[in-house]
């Protein structure tokens, strides 16, 4: 008998299980490994300040999502858990074309309001540079016409932070199973455990935290979770003897970026394949459109050698917001999906809150906006 059951293993559900038995929960995690879970593919982006796609109730979650990292990963680095890929660097948003320029002072428009309006972050932290300067931090980019540089943008490295924290929870007592969750045990309208591989496993409380491939309980639960896999293809290129620890992020006009890493390593991506289903391969148009776009705005990257190219399925909600909180009308039983591309930003800090939510903790952020009855 367990405290609690979590169903999937990426960022959003290893959060949860490493939360719940910091606070003494005995937790089963249960996590089939699927191909093309979006944790192992992504690029590991935290800068919601430069945000200006996602709507204001996504933009006021991130900012504490990504505030709550140095927090996390001081409690992962007292535990000895291992590397996480985390590093302030920075990042930039670049028009390299004509055509990108009434697009890009939208953008501007958006931050720079924004900005104002918080008061934060600060002029020195978020400001317009000169084109020369954002040459001179990422030496590959094509000639720029205009650029934003925010300095505490970081990146992290979900493999990496996935494991540390799932280390970190086993050292605590987190039992883990690599199986696949056939169906829920309800009785009554309360959820009391799992059917896995044939085997039954009780538990005072069970949390779906299963990426793209959650929506399969909807039925059980009486519900519909309108969450639907979305493949994207990032490349990983080499740059043989280039020091990159220190370029920042790129943000391109047109929705690409670009990531890069100690070593000469720089990743580019990404596609959004609305639709996609559950088929994490590499296509030809994919990976076109990725170099295509990368080569655009870096045509120094040009001579890079193609390691790698990783294929995730984001989790998307029909409306891209994330999927967390209880179901209604069923006892023991927490969502946490639908984080779509932002899995990284927002997955550690959601894993906190749904694991104060089973412990029947109180919890002060606002997440009203990410309850499945929006959906009802």
């Amino acid at each position: 008998m367990y405290d609690f059951i979590v169903t999937g293993g990426g960022i959003v559900g290893s959060s949860i299980a490493y939360h719940l038995v910091c606070q003494g929960a005995r937790t089963l995690l249960i996590d089939r490994q699927d191909p093309g879970r979006a944790t192992d593919a992504g690029a590991g982006t935290l800068s919601p300040e430069t945000n200006t796609r996602d709507p204001e109730s996504w933009f006021n979650f991130a900012i504490e999502a990504v505030g709550y990292y140095p927090t996390l990963l001081s409690q992962l680095q007292n535990e000895q858990a291992g590397e996480t890929g985390y590093v302030q660097c920075g990042t930039l948003i670049v028009a390299v074309s004509e055509d990108e320029l009434a697009l890009f002072a939208q953008r501007k428009q958006h931050i720079f309001q924004r900005q104002q309006r918080r008061g934060l972050p600060s002029l020195d932290d978020l400001h317009v540079i000169p084109p020369e300067e954002a040459q001179a931090m990422f030496p590959a980019l094509a000639p720029v016409h205009e650029a934003i540089y925010f300095r505490h943008a970081a990146r992290v490295d979900g493999r990496q932070l996935t494991q540390a924290m799932l280390r970190a929870a086993e050292a605590r007592g987190l039992r883990v199973e690599q199986t696949s969750v056939e169906r829920l045990i309800i009785e009554g309208q309360t959820v009391t455990g799992v059917v896995a591989n044939g085997e039954t496993f009780n538990a005072g409380g069970v949390v779906i935290a299963g990426g793209a491939w959650s929506g399969v309980f909807g039925e059980q639960l009486g519900i519909q979770i309108p969450v639907e896999p979305q493949r994207g293809q990032i490349i990983h290129l080499h740059l043989p003897n280039v020091d990159t620890r220190n370029w920042p992020i790129i943000s391109a006009s047109r929705g690409y970026y670009m990531l890069a890493w100690p070593g000469g390593r720089v990743v580019v991506g990404g596609t959004r394949e609305t639709g996609s289903g559950f088929k994490p391969y590499t296509s030809v148009a994919g990976v076109h459109e990725v170099l295509s776009e990368a080569l655009r705005v870096a045509p120094g990257l040009a001579q890079a050698e193609i390691k790698e190219v990783r294929v995730g399925l984001r989790p998307m909600s029909s409306d891209t917001l994330p999927v967390l909180g209880r179901v209604p009308g069923i006892n023991n039983i927490c969502l946490a999906t639908g984080h779509g591309p932002t899995g990284l930003q927002l997955g550690p800090y959601s894993g906190k809150l749904v694991a104060d939510l089973m412990l029947g903790q109180d919890i002060t952020t606002d997440i009203s906006a990410f309850d499945i009855t929006r959906f009802l």
